[in-house]
C-alpha cells in the first residue's frame, strides 16, 4: 500500500469513490480495490458481475472517481452499444492490470472518459505491483512504466539468467524488492527455480529503453519460436485488435513439421460484424512481418478468461494440441 499510494499522490483520502469490479480473491483486485480504498476511506461500490451495464450504471449513480479494472473490461465497456448514453466524466483515474492493456483500447478509453489509464505490472509474487506508469507525468506508448519505490530489476539472459541485457535488448525481467515473496509454500524446489538470490524470476520476456521504462515483450513460455525466428504473440494480438471488426484475439504456436511452430490466431468479432480467415491474413500482411502472418484463423464466440478477465492462452494451446492428438488417433486408427 505504501507504494502505490506514494505513486499516487493527488489521490486524497476520502475524495473519491471506487468501482470494486475486481474480485477480492485475485491479488489485483485485493490491492487495488479492497486494500487501498479502505486504506484511503473511499466508498466502494461492489459489483459482483463485470457486465458493462452494471458498471456503466454504477458509474453513473455513484459518480465512481477511481476506476480499477482488467482490459477485457475495458474493452466491455467501450463496445457496449448505448455507451454514447453515459457520462464518465467522473472519472479522475484508471488502473489496468493482469493482463497488457491494447494500445488502441487506451486510446479510445481515455479520450471516452477523458481521464488517465495508468497500467501497472506485477504478479502474485510480488504482491502484485512492480511497476507502474507514472501517473500525470511521462508515458510511453505500450510501456508498463518504471519500478515502483524501494524495487529494483534487471533484464537478464534467457539462457543461464546470469546476464544483463543492454539498453533494447529483450530478456528475462528478474525483480527484487520488499514486496517480493519469499517462496511458495511446501515448494522447496520451485521456490529455488524461481528465486535466486533474493531475485524472481518473472518468467516475462522484456527490455529496456535509455529511461529506464519497461516494455513486455511476452511471456517466455508463450514465445513462439517458427523457423529460428522468436514470434511474440503480444505482437500479432496487438495488430488485430486494431482491426475495426475484431473485439477480441489471441495468437498461439502450433506444431508445424516444417517451421517447428507457426501462428494460429482465435478471434471473436465485434457485435454484427462478420469476418473471413482470408481477411484477417491479408489484414495482418499488411501490418506485420512475413514471418509473423498467422498461418491458421479460428473465430470463436468469447475467448478462455480467468476469474478475474485474463485472457488465458495457455487454454487456447491446450486446446489446440487436444485437437491435432485427435486427429492423429483418428487418422491411425483410420
Amino acid at each position: 500500500m505504501q507504494q502505490i499510494i506514494a505513486w499516487f499522490p493527488t489521490f486524497k483520502r476520502g475524495d473519491l469513490v471506487g468501482l470494486g469490479v475486481l474480485p477480492f480473491f485475485h491479488i489485483f483486485g485485493m490491492t487495488a480495490v479492497m486494500n487501498y480504498c479502505i486504506w484511503q476511506g473511499f466508498t466502494d461500490v461492489l459489483i459482483p458481475k463485470p457486465e458493462p451495464h452494471t458498471i456503466l450504471e454504477a458509474v453513473k449513480k455513484h459518480n465512481v472517481g477511481f476506476f480499477p479494472a482488467v482490459p477485457t473490461m475495458y474493452v466491455g465497456v467501450l463496445n457496449y452499444p448505448k455507451l454514447h448514453k453515459y457520462d464518465l466524466s467522473s472519472i479522475k483515474g484508471c488502473f489496468s492490470g493482469a493482463a497488457p492493456l491494447p494500445l488502441e483500447v487506451i486510446k479510445e478509453f481515455e479520450k471516452k472518459a477523458g481521464a488517465e489509464i495508468c497500467e501497472a505490472y506485477g504478479l502474485s509474487e510480488t504482491s502484485p505491483a512492480a511497476t507502474i506508469n507514472p501517473y500525470g507525468g511521462v508515458r510511453k506508448s505500450g510501456s508498463i512504466g518504471v519500478p515502483v519505490p524501494d524495487t529494483d530489476m534487471m533484464v537478464v539472459d534467457l539462457d543461464e539468467g546470469t546476464k544483463e541485457m543492454a539498453v533494447g535488448e529483450p530478456g528475462e525481467l528478474i525483480i527484487r524488492g520488499p514486496q517480493v515473496t519469499s517462496g511458495y509454500f511446501n515448494m522447496p524446489d520451485e521456490t529455488a527455480l524461481t528465486i535466486r538470490d533474493g531475485w524472481l524470476y518473472t518468467g516475462d520476456i522484456a527490455q529496456l529503453d535509455e529511461d529506464g521504462y519497461i516494455f513486455i515483450v511476452d511471456r517466455k513460455k508463450d514465445m513462439i519460436i517458427a523457423g529460428g525466428y522468436n514470434i511474440y504473440p503480444r505482437d500479432i494480438d496487438e495488430v488485430l485488435f486494431e482491426h475495426p471488426k475484431v473485439l477480441e484475439a489471441c495468437a498461439i504456436g502450433i506444431p508445424d513439421e516444417y517451421r517447428g511452430e507457426t501462428v494460429k490466431v482465435f478471434i471473436v468479432t465485434k457485435p454484427g460484424e462478420t469476418l473471413t480467415e482470408e481477411e484477417v491474413i491479408a489484414y495482418s500482411k499488411e501490418k506485420l512481418a512475413k514471418y509473423k502472418v498467422p498461418q491458421y484463423v479460428e473465430f470463436i464466440s468469447e475467448l478462455p478468461k480467468s476469474g478475474v478477465g485474463k485472457i488465458l492462452r495457455k487454454e487456447l494451446r491446450q486446446m489446440e494440441l487436444e485437437k491435432i492428438a485427435a486427429k492423429k488417433k483418428e487418422a491411425s486408427t483410420t
